[in-house]
């Protein structure tokens, strides 16, 4: 499996690259020229053709002017912008608060027939109460040091809650057994939190599989990941979350979440984990 999440946003780096390479190629210039007629440090075009620095979208302009291809611009930006969504940091996209990433998460979630889940640190968005959630984002809010609009995100994020009730929608979902006992919020946000799943595993659209501490490992527990039908999947790191489209990496996704459903319970044995948690809580 794929070393690490982010290796499609770097194929996309590449891809942007080679082209304004090519734009160099058929203008006849050099890195040199390029620079010089950009007015930078050869340097930095060297950094840019390497990847080891992004390009703004004010030196796309200047590269075409530069190699006479003005025309290109706008492609090259579009395609700029579609690498800085696929590596989104938190801290940025929460710079103005948590709701607006909720309400885009849960567009993605009503256009997607099939939404496979595996988490191994908290409950999936979808599966959140309203206290859960509010602790849990309140938490994030301080360490990340973003505003404060928790109670308008959680209400976002709730919200995907109705997706699991209007038949259009499948959700599979694999948890680890840490996720029951890490205890987000009070004894009584998570009795209530853990009851919500014994009331959600009945319904049609949901399969909620428990990974117990004692499974005998074939796939080590990874970072939190969701893939949206064969479409995208989307990795949850500390700092930021990675949206994987290469054909390869997506591949490698939906072949650990296949190996992680065989090491899960399901059905009586799944509610026994989870209400042997709720008789944890004292």
């Amino acid at each position: 499996m794929s070393a690490s999440p982010s290796s499609s946003v770097q194929a996309a780096r590449t891809a942007l690259a080679a082209r304004l390479r090519e734009l160099m190629l058929d203008a006849g210039i050099d890195g040199k020229e390029l620079s010089a007629r950009c007015r930078w440090h050869p340097a930095k075009t060297s950094r840019i053709l390497s990847c080891k620095s992004a390009p703004s979208e004010n030196d796309l302009r200047a590269w075409c002017t530069a190699c006479d291809a003005d025309a290109k611009a706008p492609d090259l930006i579009a395609s700029l912008r579609a690498v800085d969504l696929m590596y989104r940091e938190w801290r940025q996209t929460h710079r103005a608060g948590m709701r607006q990433v909720q309400q885009e998460s849960l567009t993605l979630h009503q256009r997607t027939a099939a939404c496979r889940a595996y988490v191994s640190n908290v409950v999936p968005g979808f599966l959140q109460t309203v206290a859960y959630a509010t602790a849990l984002m309140r938490s994030i809010t301080e360490f990340q040091g973003t505003p404060d609009d928790v109670a308008d995100a959680v209400a976002a994020r709730t919200e995907r809650g109705r997706l699991l009730h209007d038949g259009r929608h499948r959700f599979v979902i694999l948890i680890e057994e840490t996720v029951l006992r890490y205890r987000i919020g009070d004894a009584e946000t998570m009795a209530g939190q853990l009851g919500h799943l014994l009331a959600v595993m009945p319904l049609p659209a949901v399969s909620l599989g428990i990974i117990p501490f004692t499974a005998q490992r074939t796939v080590w527990p990874l970072e939190a990941f969701y893939l949206f039908d064969n479409e995208q999947a989307c990795v949850e790191t500390l700092t930021a979350e990675v949206t994987v489209t290469q054909p390869g990496e997506l591949a490698d996704y939906h072949r650990a979440f296949a190996e992680l459903a065989k090491l899960a319970v399901h059905g009586a044995a799944a509610r026994t984990l989870i209400t042997t948690a709720i008789d944890t809580l004292g």
